[in-house]
């Protein structure tokens, strides 16, 4: 499903009128008979709904919507935030056709509505537009609303929230859904907006599907990563699916290694070795079954060693089709010489992670020395010391740190987290839906960094294993939290839930973050 920034969504309306020759008043129309729909679908017990109107196209729609719940037989208060006679253009005529209805539209004039019969709230007050704090009346509005505890359904985008990053601008409105149009805006997709959102409808209003074609943002869905996965011939075996190399280990860091082969073995890599520093590799060798350890030389604090780098060179001529790097390596100067010069030399796809991304935040020149394709799967932190900056800043602007990343050093980012994202050397976006708080655990990290090597491995491009590997670990989490009801489970149990995610990604019949309006 593809998403708008505020900028897109701007561009698909103008385009839409002047050049496709779809009337304004049309797009309205069809925006508020599709908000009336899902109230109408949500709550058909209500009786009295109130619709609070903004001065501008937003509030055309919210008048089309009480036209349409008026016909529908319900008792509909329209709640103006501004003069009657300030309203202009598309939304005028809309507010003219109630007016002669009649319908009973009330001036606020400063005040709040008087909703006490009202069993639904439809906010159609502020669009995408949106471009200052809200404050005054208007905050007061939006605090109305968020106090009303009556069910709140939102028009495009809820009341104050900012269209691409999905932050209050002073205050926004917590709907219980919200009907959006054409396409989902990234702030509805991203947190904090995807909690402020509540369900998220997309309806059809028309918009031509050629101006589609070019937005690079989208949310990954079950459809999409359906048809990423592969289907395995009848006669193939574990040479057919690749060989995943996987470097990683120190001294109480085995766990890591352990965890990061088992998520390509789980993914379905062929075959998977797992390259440890010599000190660790007896406690390897009694953890792990299905994958093949080799053991490196190590430093004197048992860390891989810069002498190790010449054996590592030489697996991965092996026959080795992807290598994955980082998990509990350590930041020692000996594993930070290690891990620079194998990712000098490495041509096959390299996922970075951990403390290999540690290492690269002190040595950039890493991602300019590489021959192979790169993904980066970090963390909030770990993005704040690649860019210089505390995970705050990266926080506040998820979309645009990873973004600015990939652009700039060529690699395929996975910015982990709550809706991780996803973004490409070419400018490309994806946000994932799936996974929950539960996964806020040691070690899933390193589970999904082997997912996305052993798709690699499998030959995957980075970006199909970028995103077939986030939506499934995230997805085989919320499989187990639907089996246990509560947080508690490892990762070593996401892991082993990975197979279980593919088959119910390959059966699905339904999106389940969103619906869609036709």
């Amino acid at each position: 499903m593809k998403i708008c920034t505020r900028e897109t969504a701007r561009e698909i309306d103008r385009r839409t009128i002047e050049e496709f020759g779809v009337a304004g008043v049309v797009l309205m129309e069809n925006a508020g008979r599709a908000v009336a729909r899902v109230v109408l679908e949500r709550y058909p017990g209500a009786d009295g709904i109130a619709v609070v109107c903004g001065g501008g196209n937003n509030g055309g729609d919210g008048f089309v919507a009480a036209r349409h719940l008026l016909a529908a037989g319900k008792k509909v208060s329209v709640h103006l935030a501004q003069a009657k006679d300030r309203y202009s253009g598309d939304a005028k005529t809309n507010l003219d056709a109630l007016l002669k209805i009649p319908a009973d539209v009330r001036e606020l004039d400063g005040g709040l509505p008087r909703a006490e019969d009202a069993d639904v709230i439809v906010d159609a007050v502020f669009g995408t537009g949106l471009a200052r704090d809200v404050g005054g009346f208007y905050e007061k509005l939006v605090g109305f609303m968020n106090d009303s505890e009556k069910p709140v359904v939102s028009v495009d985008i809820p009341s104050g929230l900012d269209a691409d990053s999905g932050r209050p601008m002073g205050a926004a409105v917590r709907a219980d859904a919200t009907v959006t149009f054409a396409h989902a805006k990234l702030g509805t997709c991203v947190h904090p907006g995807v909690e402020h959102a509540g369900e998220l409808y997309v309806a059809d209003i028309t918009t031509p599907r050629a101006l589609e074609r070019d937005l690079p943002h989208e949310l990954l869905t079950f459809r999409l990563c359906a048809g990423l996965v592969r289907k395995r011939k009848a006669d193939s075996h574990k040479g057919t699916h690749g060989h995943l190399l996987a470097l990683a280990g120190s001294p109480g860091k085995s766990g890591a290694a352990v965890l990061c082969a088992l998520g390509a073995i789980r993914a379905g890599s062929g075959l998977v070795t797992l390259g440890v520093p010599r000190s660790i590799a007896g406690a390897i060798e009694e953890k792990t079954t299905e994958a093949m350890s080799v053991a490196l030389p190590d430093s004197g604090d048992g860390t891989f060693s810069p002498e190790a780098q010449e054996e590592a060179v030489g697996l991965l001529r092996e026959k080795k089709t992807a290598l994955a790097m980082g998990p509990g390596v350590s930041t020692s100067a000996p594993a930070s010489e290690f891990v620079a010069a194998v990712a000098r030399e490495c041509e096959v796809p390299l996922v970075l992670d951990a403390d290999a991304l540690n290492i690269a935040a002190e040595r950039p020149g890493i991602f300019r020395e590489t021959k192979a394709p790169v993904v980066i799967t970090p963390h909030p932190g770990e993005m704040a010391r690649l860019l210089g900056t505390d995970a705050k800043g990266v926080q506040a602007d998820r979309v645009g740190a990873a973004s600015g990343f990939a652009r700039r050093h060529g690699c395929h980012v996975v910015l982990k987290g709550a809706r991780t994202v996803i973004a490409s050397p070419g400018g490309e976006i994806s946000i994932n839906p799936t996974g929950n708080p539960a996964m806020a655990t040691g070690g899933t990290g390193d589970v999904l960094t082997g997912v996305i090597g052993g798709l690699l491995a499998q030959g995957y491009s980075p970006g199909d294993a970028c995103r077939l590997g986030v939506f499934l670990h995230g997805h085989a989490a919320d499989l187990l939290l639907g089996e246990t009801g509560a947080a508690g489970f490892t990762a070593t149990d996401i892991s082993d839930k990975i197979p279980a995610s593919a088959s119910s990604v390959l059966s699905a019949t339904e999106e389940r973050h969103f619906r869609t309006i036709g």
